[in-house]
C-alpha cells in the first residue's frame, strides 16, 4: 500500500475524526472507504452495464404513485392531435387535452382523412 500526503481543511478533519470515532474506525480506514466508494460511482459504463445500473433505480420512489400509471400518463401527455390514436389517448386522460386539441385533431382528420385515424394493425404503419 503507498503512502499519501493530502491537505484537508481543519473543519473536513474535525469532521472526519469525529465521524471515525463514531464508527470505530481509523481515519485512514474512513479515507480509504471514502475513495473506494467514489471510485465505484466513478467508473465509466462499458457496454450495457448502464442497463443494469439503472434497472430499478425507480422501485422506491413515493412522489409519483404506481409508476407503470406514471409512465402511461407522461407518454400521453405528448400526444398530438395528428396522432392516429388521439381518439383513444385523449379517453383515457381526459384532463390532458382541451377544445383547442380536439378543434386541431378535426383539421387533421379533413386534411389527412379518417384513415389515417384508424387503428394500427402489426405489420403496417
Amino acid at each position: 500500500m503507498t503512502r499519501i500526503l493530502a491537505d484537508l481543511p481543519d473543519d473536513d478533519i474535525r469532521w472526519l475524526d469525529a465521524r471515525a470515532a463514531q464508527l470505530g474506525q481509523s481515519r485512514a480506514a474512513m479515507l480509504r472507504e471514502a475513495v473506494s466508494m467514489y471510485k465505484t460511482k466513478s467508473e465509466p459504463v462499458h457496454g450495457h452495464d448502464w442497463i443494469r445500473s439503472g434497472a430499478g433505480i425507480w422501485k422506491d420512489r413515493k412522489d409519483i404513485g404506481d409508476a407503470v400509471e406514471w409512465q402511461r400518463r407522461e407518454r400521453a401527455a405528448s400526444a398530438r392531435p395528428w396522432d392516429y390514436d388521439y381518439e383513444e389517448v385523449r379517453a383515457e386522460f381526459p384532463d390532458l387535452f382541451d377544445e383547442d386539441h380536439d378543434r386541431e385533431h378535426e383539421y387533421y382528420r379533413k386534411v389527412m382523412g379518417s384513415e389515417s385515424f384508424a387503428p394500427r394493425r402489426s405489420g403496417t404503419s
